[in-house]
């Protein structure tokens, strides 16, 4: 299966870019990893059964914050960057591991 191997390396890429603190977040990167996110959990991706029940609720909320923060269409100024980071490091824990 090449191309899951290459869809996987690209996801990878993508994800360790988004979680640079050198890369400028945009909005699409945002909706990129919501996006992310939903289908790991409608595919009812294993890695997910190893979570625990307080860590999961810790994602969702974490997923939350994020997609309100866009429907709102908040404004997000470069010091609140970090935060939007650390919301989708903690939205997408257990699906991926981001270097810090």
């Amino acid at each position: 299966m090449p191309s899951a191997a290459f869809n996987a390396n690209s996801t990878t890429r993508r994800l360790e870019r988004i979680f640079d603190p050198d890369h400028p977040l945009c909005k699409e990167d945002v909706v990129w990893i919501l996006e992310y996110i939903k289908k790991k959990v409608a595919d009812e991706d294993p890695s997910l059964l190893d979570l625990s029940q307080p860590r999961l609720l810790k994602n969702f909320h974490c997923f939350a914050e994020v997609a309100l923060s866009l429907i709102h269409r908040r404004t997000v100024y470069d010091q609140e960057i970090d935060g939007l980071r650390s919301y989708l490091a903690e939205a997408v824990h257990g699906l991926y591991v981001h270097k810090s």
